[in-house]
């Protein structure tokens, strides 16, 4: 198993509550181990009441963000942000609207 994959989680105050959280982390951990052979670095990050805003509004979007230890062609990546996605929305209860997901490769930040 490769040492560890980040995985970065942003979410809005108050929207997801101990227990769900905790589920999340398992089911995350058990995402990153079947997807890249990792254990999974969980960051988790709450926004505070007020500082998170969509169109204008308080926002209840959540972001899940996995940086892949390799470079994961397109056709998988998909298949992977589905497995993510469906993994969050039946964990939280939350729209698909929001959402975001994402698998990026390691150098997606134009870093080495």
């Amino acid at each position: 198993m490769t040492a560890h994959v980040m995985c970065t989680c942003l979410v809005q105050s108050g929207q997801i509550m101990p227990a769900v959280q905790d589920a999340l982390y398992a089911g995350l951990s058990d995402f990153a181990a079947r997807a890249f052979g990792a254990k999974a670095e969980i960051s988790w990050t709450v926004v505070p009441t007020g500082n998170g805003f969509t169109a204008g509004h308080p926002s209840t979007a959540s972001v899940v963000s996995f940086r892949a230890p390799k470079p994961v062609p397109q056709s998988e990546r998909v298949a992977l942000l589905h497995e993510l996605s469906r993994l969050w929305i039946t964990t939280t209860g939350c729209k698909d609207d929001e959402l975001v997901a994402v698998v990026s490769d390691p150098n997606a930040d134009g870093r080495s």
